[in-house]
């Protein structure tokens, strides 16, 4: 049998998952990042690559032992955290730990970095941070000129995986790229990075779309994975973008929520759509489309902090009985929104009197719902399709009931699909570039198979309906959204 494997480099660990033509999965391995004693200043996250790739080693080596007698890898793709950067020099030896997504010490370099890309920005929809790549190369020309000096590349985490296995280093794909300051609609380096910020755009690297050849294994590497040599290799994409892959969204008007200590939706559009307020910004699809997506700073968290140590099953199984309950409940456990509105300052709250701690829970649970409700009208009076059914993902599909609410509360199908892990959303880009002539959603629909679904219960529509008026009113009371007209 051929199999394709999907390399999954997160921030505690590597996995890996070989995966057939019709999304079985033939192996899969975990191994974890040993932990770096550091004495870093404040804000300061840094790993290092050579950890990276021993954990990717080891979980390659796991794979190929526990592939069946007679399977042939086919191709192989790689998938890692956005907006990590690795300086690395002509031989492709690491400079420096890799600066972490979600290091700040490039704060200071942000506002430059906003001037000289305003016009990227405005075109895109999105504004640079110190979570993207591009402040933190400008802040090693700024604070290591030596070291800037030397590099040959900056790197992605992914783009560097690849690049040992292939032996040659300089190539990574546009979803990774996109927080280093690639133009995705033009498909380039926009020149503000050189002419302005003096990055030289012979450090970055060669940019290809997700699912496109870039290699094969050489032998080195094959004598550290086990990966026979030649093996193809097909450029994957950052974590969240391989995720929404995996949920089954493969088409303009499909999404998927992910519901975990946040609510994270990302979907599928034919045309790219420019939020005005800036909370939503797009990746490039593969196959020509654009790849929306927003976060909520709303999830689960609330749960631990209102009902520690409760068992979910158990509260689920009180709870039934106060549904729908009598309370409009926004359940932000911390203070501050980013989607489906920018309010910084905005907080949780609860309008009705609880009769019981379990009707408090159930009203939780609908605020979840409506919370995401108002992410989908959001998204839809940005002229983006929203299909009649959702992709679900995340911790929160394990309950049962929060996904029939959820259902209730939206007015759609949910469908979960049997496999989530982030690896399996890389091995589909590579079934993209070895068997489906590049299509991602080809891929897409062949390989993820549909665990259970949830239809919603027309009954409770308009109970549903009322409920969420009564929601928008109690965040226009508060100034959280605008009054409608």
């Amino acid at each position: 049998m051929d199999v394709v494997i999907g390399i999954d480099l997160g921030t505690q660990g590597a996995r890996a998952f070989a995966v057939g033509p019709d999304g079985s999965v033939a192996a899969s391995a975990h191994a974890a990042l040993r932990p770096a004693e550091q004495d870093l200043p404040a804000g300061w996250i840094e790993q290092d690559p050579a950890e990276w790739w021993r954990a990717v080693c080891a979980c390659l080596g796991q794979v190929m032992a526990g592939l069946p007698g007679g399977a042939r890898v086919a191709g192989l793709s790689v998938d890692s955290t956005s907006g990590t950067i690795l300086a690395v020099d002509e031989l492709g030896e690491a400079l420096a730990p890799a600066v972490m997504y979600n290091d700040a010490r490039s704060e200071g370099q942000v506002p430059a970095v906003q001037q000289a890309g305003a016009a990227l920005q405005e075109k895109l929809g999105y504004a640079f941070g110190s979570s993207f790549g591009l402040p933190k190369i400008l802040w090693f020309q700024q604070t290591r000129p030596e070291l800037f000096e030397r590099a040959r590349w900056f790197l992605h985490a992914a783009d560097y995986i690849v690049g040992r296995l292939s032996g040659e280093m300089g190539v990574s794909d546009s979803s990774n790229a996109l927080k280093t300051g690639y133009d995705l609609a033009a498909l380039e380096w926009p020149a503000f990075i050189e002419g302005e910020l003096g990055i030289p755009l012979a450090r970055l690297p060669r940019v290809v779309l997700p699912g496109q050849a870039v290699g094969q294994v050489c032998q080195l590497a094959a004598a550290q994975t086990g990966l026979p040599a030649g093996t193809m290799l097909y450029a994957g994409a950052t974590d969240g973008t391989a995720a929404q892959f995996a949920s089954g969204a493969a088409r303009p008007g499909d999404w998927n929520s992910t519901l975990g200590t946040t609510l994270v939706l990302k979907g599928i559009a034919r045309e790219l759509r420019r939020d005005p307020h800036g909370v939503i910004y797009s990746h490039r699809h593969p196959d020509g489309w654009w790849m929306p997506g927003g976060a909520s700073n709303t999830g689960t968290d609330w749960i631990a902090r209102d009902h520690p140590g409760a068992e979910i099953a158990e509260l689920d199984r009180a709870a039934r009985a106060w549904l729908p309950s009598g309370l409009a409940r926004y359940p932000l456990a911390k203070n501050g929104e980013r989607f489906p509105f920018f309010h910084p300052a905005a907080r949780g709250f609860v309008e009705g009197q609880a009769h019981d701690p379990l009707e408090l829970y159930a009203a939780g649970i609908e605020g979840m719902a409506l919370v995401e409700r108002l992410a989908y009208e959001t998204l839809a009076g940005l002229g983006l399709e929203v299909g009649e059914r959702v992709f679900i993902t995340g911790g929160g599909t394990r309950s049962v009931l929060w996904s029939q609410v959820r259902a209730n509360v939206l007015g759609k199908v949910l469908v979960q699909p049997a496999v989530t892990e982030t690896a399996f959303g890389a091995a589909i880009l590579a079934a993209a570039g070895c068997w489906h002539g590049g299509s991602v959603a080809g891929a897409t629909a062949a390989m993820v198979r549909l665990q259970q679904s949830f239809e919603p219960d027309a009954g409770l529509g308009p109970v549903y309906d009322q409920r969420y008026q009564d929601f928008l009113a109690a965040l226009r009371r508060r100034g959280y959204v605008e009054e409608a007209g």
